[in-house]
């Protein structure tokens, strides 16, 4: 019965698909101190679904297994360097790219690798909805299951790592040794009594690239984050003005942040995505800032709509887009921001004005 959902999960497109028991996770103790310490910052979600997070059957009463399953999404184009990192490019040439400043001409924006495509829950929720329809058909009538693709109360990457998808490293994100750093990762608790996998091992060793990589330094310690110093944290899910401590370290990046991932030495057995490949969005990778800055609402919905960027709305995303803009001298920046600072939303007019001081003190610096 394995070997067939595994098989039914590859025709479905998922790249990877292994078993574990229902049990609580092993790291619920941990989580539980994560939160005390209140490095969730504003996501007020996670301590209000803690007590699912700590056990399956909060919420799937009588569950006995947990199908996990994984979508590669790293995509290589030796013409487009930003689409991917090749399998065997420079770890040293990675490191320097990934802390670059924009350079000069057409101001354009860097969105993390998985935004890059149409919304993964939508590419995934619904293919686990038809492998749970294949585990119903397998287990019968008295068979329930509920389906997870991130959203879900539950401690994904410690599932995952205990049905041995990956492991988790240092910077706390899951990590494949066949296809490095680049899984997007989905769940069905099932009722169905399932012969669980063996989990993966820790296989970071001594590394501690991602740590020394992280301009914030969010990852405060080995498995250890503070998403209140996270860049993608604070261009995604955080809804205030961005400290003016990180800033600058935002750089290009309007959402979200790759750095410890790209410095990862398991991204040297980085593969071809085969699903996402399908559902890349061209017009998401390197957008310019200054047609998006002059987006309104409409505007906004009508082009990053059921895509990972609609998630902090206009007000949000715009704010990224001024602090993008504030960290460049590139032509027209002045100019769109002083339009910026008129929006009626207070949250985008804050920033581009921050952003219009950033780079006119650069100019008196340099006497143009």
């Amino acid at each position: 019965m394995k070997s067939r959902i595994s098989a039914r999960a590859r025709e479905l497109g998922f790249d990877l698909c292994r078993i574990t028991s229902a049990a609580p996770p092993e790291t619920g103790a941990a989580f539980s101190t994560w939160l005390d310490q209140r490095r969730y910052g504003n996501m007020a979600y996670l301590p209000r679904s803690a007590p699912r997070r700590r056990d399956p059957q909060r919420v799937l009463p009588g569950a006995q297994s947990i199908v996990c399953v994984a979508v590669n999404y790293a995509l290589f184009d030796p013409h487009n360097p930003a689409l991917g990192l090749s399998p065997t490019r420079d770890r040293k040439h990675a490191d320097a790219t990934v802390r670059a400043p924009i350079g000069r001409g057409q101001p354009r924006g860097l969105a993390a690798r998985y935004a890059q495509f149409d919304d993964y829950h939508d590419v995934m929720g619904s293919r686990l909805e038809s492998l749970v329809e294949f585990i119903h058909q397998l287990g019968g009538a008295d068979t329930r299951s509920a389906a997870c693709v991130d959203t879900g109360p539950v401690l994904e990457r410690d599932f995952a790592q205990r049905a041995g998808i990956g492991f988790v490293g240092k910077h706390t994100n899951l990590i494949s040794r066949r296809f490095g750093n680049w899984l997007l990762l989905g769940e069905i608790l099932t009722t169905l009594p399932l012969e669980a996998d063996p989990p993966e091992k820790n296989h970071c060793g001594s590394c501690l690239r991602c740590l020394k990589a992280c301009p914030t330094q969010a990852i405060v310690a080995p498995f250890e984050l503070d998403a209140r110093r996270c860049l993608s944290y604070l261009t995604i899910e955080f809804k205030g003005s961005i400290p003016l401590e990180f800033r600058s370290a935002l750089g290009s990046r309007i959402f979200g942040c790759d750095i410890c991932l790209e410095v990862c030495p398991w991204n040297r057995f980085a593969q071809n995505s085969r699903l996402m490949k399908q559902h890349a969005r061209c017009d998401l990778d390197r957008p310019d800032l200054r047609e998006l800055l002059a987006l309104d609402e409409a505007g906004f919905q009508s082009r990053f709509a059921r895509t990972p960027l609609s998630r902090p709305g206009r007000r949000g995303l715009l704010r990224n887009v001024c602090v993008a803009l504030g960290n460049t001298d590139q032509g027209g920046a002045l100019t769109a921001l002083d339009r910026a600072a008129h929006d009626p939303g207070p949250l985008i007019a804050e920033h581009a004005r921050w952003a219009m001081e950033q780079i006119q003190a650069r100019q008196a610096a340099r006497g143009t």
